[in-house]
């Protein structure tokens, strides 16, 4: 029955898209994908809520061991390892960064079971204490519906990449019920160069998934505050200053970050990386128990001045006493939150860097407003300090200042901090992007041997693939054949260009048509002359290795328009610089 009503409408669809055009199925598309991106926000709120309102607190928490919440995450993080290693072959792509790699390196093309897998990992990860977000999760939810969708229904690059963007706004959207926020991230995070037209697929996707949000989900289910004092303009140099500081916080967030994930990287049996991660988190989470989980529920105790409540349950500071010691505290767990969530996502466990860095802000902002009050300045409102400096880390970690802005915004249910919000973020982001140019997840994309960037002519070189456009149909000549032997090679080739190589195919040198004409046509040479003393050396190789904008520079250098490339000395194939023009204007034309 479920099969029958599955091909209803599968063709359904499919007579929309003979009936209508191009634009048209785009924008119903777009609501298709942004509902489903925003149903699976839904469920994975739920199904994190479960496991904690069922399992965790309706079961294991009622063990007579003050502290058995200490061991949740070697639970959930184990069961993500073996879902992973045994269901998903280990290829889970956690973060933006896969998903800009499939936009640059695989055609907008994402793994068909990202539409599930990571809500089934990311919820066992988080359910069970993991100290990450599940945004991150949803966006890649999200883009993969999109993906897979344009896959299904055979849509072109532009619009294939168009929806994978649309599933992540939609994501976003359903999970903060923040229609704005979903477009702007997609622009500042997922999309590199946007004409305004793409904006309306957007902006259907992001308002359906958040209109899905708002009809299942409780309040309590999302992040929401109620502001209790308005701006006060006198407090503008505080802002300022937190500004600045949450650019440092966020510089040290993401250096923190890596360094953690590096030490992780190291490590090759996931077992230990298992038992070293939920060991260290099971430490961390002793000390400072607000740690434990996404963190959503201790931000709201900072928001509601219940500051008792983040250190209730640990085994060193249940009950303090002296402001001070508190301010110490809290900036203690602001600077811990990059180490567990780097630890959480290190060890096996799926999650991201939204929420903590979202705790992170709320932490900063709470802990500066607090040290001005205990300096004297009374008139410091604690609450929108916390507020506002949500947005400034999450601008700094992302370098997406529009989506902290509006993010923030939106679930304070008004603009009456846009001010603030505005300064915060603005400050924080020049200051993380004049230290660290790239973002976090733009830095791991490099790593993985792709770039992205705001002008056009550099985000589309960067989409050629070298592979794709190697020609191989040069015949390679032995360095000791004669010029008779040469000859005859000659005679069955089209080209003009022959390497020379030795034993193994290790290229050594180059015999071009024009430069031999002479001897060809003088056979008294023919057995007296190799072809090692008619080669000429490469004036530059390329490295199989290498990016194209390395190519090109040497392109541009030696003035040729064929150059030989090499895998560790052996000869590949030819680059020719018309190709790669041709590739260029071809990926122009698909992105028009």
């Amino acid at each position: 029955m479920n099969l029958k009503k599955h091909n209803v409408i599968e063709k359904l669809i499919n007579w929309i898209h003979e009936k209508t055009s191009e634009k048209q199925f785009l924008i119903f598309a777009s609501i298709l994908v942004g509902l489903s991106a925003g149903l699976a926000a839904v469920i994975l709120k739920l199904f994190v809520s479960a496991i904690k309102h069922y399992l965790v607190e309706g079961y294991l928490l009622r063990i007579d061991f003050k502290y058995i919440y200490l061991l949740l995450p070697l639970i959930g993080i184990g069961f993500t390892v073996v879902i992973v290693s045994y269901f998903f072959r280990n290829q889970i792509y956690k973060g933006a960064s896969y998903i800009l790699y499939a936009i640059a390196k695989r055609s907008g093309f994402l793994p068909f079971h990202q539409m599930y897998s990571h809500i089934i990992t990311s919820g066992l990860t988080i359910g069970f204490g993991g100290s990450a977000g599940l945004e991150s999760p949803i966006v890649s939810t999200g883009s993969a519906i999109g993906s897979n969708f344009a896959r299904t229904y055979k849509l072109n690059y532009k619009d294939r990449t168009m929806l994978l963007a649309a599933g992540a706004a939609g994501g976003i959207a359903g999970a903060f019920n923040a229609p704005i926020a979903g477009v702007l991230f997609a622009l500042e995070v997922i999309l590199v160069d946007i004409s305004i037209s793409a904006f309306i697929p957007l902006l259907i996707a992001s308002a359906s998934g958040a209109l899905l949000s708002k009809i299942i989900l409780h309040e309590s289910s999302l992040l929401f505050f109620k502001l209790k004092q308005p701006f006060d303009y006198h407090n503008v140099l505080f802002y300022i200053l937190l500004g600045l500081l949450s650019g440092i916080i966020s510089l040290y967030y993401v250096n923190f970050f890596e360094r953690v994930d590096q030490f992780f990287l190291k490590i090759n049996s996931k077992i230990t990386k298992w038992v070293i991660g939920s060991l260290s988190l099971a430490l961390l989470f002793a000390l400072f128990p607000s740690l434990f989980g996404e963190g959503y529920e201790s931000i709201k105790s900072l928001s509601e001045m219940n500051v008792e409540q983040l250190y209730h349950d640990s085994i060193i500071f249940e009950s303090i006493n002296n402001q001070w010691i508190v301010l110490i505290f809290i900036l203690a767990v602001m600077l811990l939150k990059s180490v567990a969530a780097a630890i959480t996502l290190g060890s096996g466990g799926n999650g991201g860097n939204f929420a903590p860095s979202l705790f992170v802000g709320a932490y900063l902002g709470f802990a500066f407003a607090f040290f001005l009050r205990l300096l004297g300045f009374d008139n410091v409102p604690l609450v929108n300090f916390t507020i506002v400096a949500m947005a400034g880390i999450l601008s700094g970690v992302f370098h997406a200042p529009l989506t902290g802005i509006f993010l923030i915004a939106e679930i304070t249910g008004g603009y009456e901090l846009i001010i603030p919000l505005m300064i915060v973020s603005s400050f924080s982001y020049v200051i993380a992007k004049y230290f660290q140019p790239d973002s976090l997840e733009i830095r791991r994309l490099k790593k993985m041997g792709a770039i992205v960037s705001e002008d056009k002519d550099t985000s589309i070189l960067s989409k050629i693939s070298i592979q794709e456009v190697i020609e191989t149909d040069f015949s390679p000549i032995h360095f000791k054949l004669t010029l008779r032997q040469v000859v005859e090679i000659i005679k069955h080739s089209r080209r003009n260009t022959f390497p020379v190589v030795k034993k193994n195919n290790k290229l050594i040198g180059i015999i071009y048509l024009d430069n031999i004409r002479e001897e060809m046509f003088n056979p008294e040479l023919y057995d007296k002359i190799i072809a090692h003393e008619m080669m000429q050396k490469p004036s530059m190789v390329i490295e199989l290795s290498e990016d194209i904008f390395s190519i090109m520079k040497k392109f541009e250098e030696s003035g040729q328009w064929n150059l030989p490339v090499v895998e560790n000395g052996l000869y590949v194939g030819f680059l020719s610089k018309s190709s790669i023009l041709d590739k260029y204007r071809n990926q122009l034309v698909a992105m028009a």
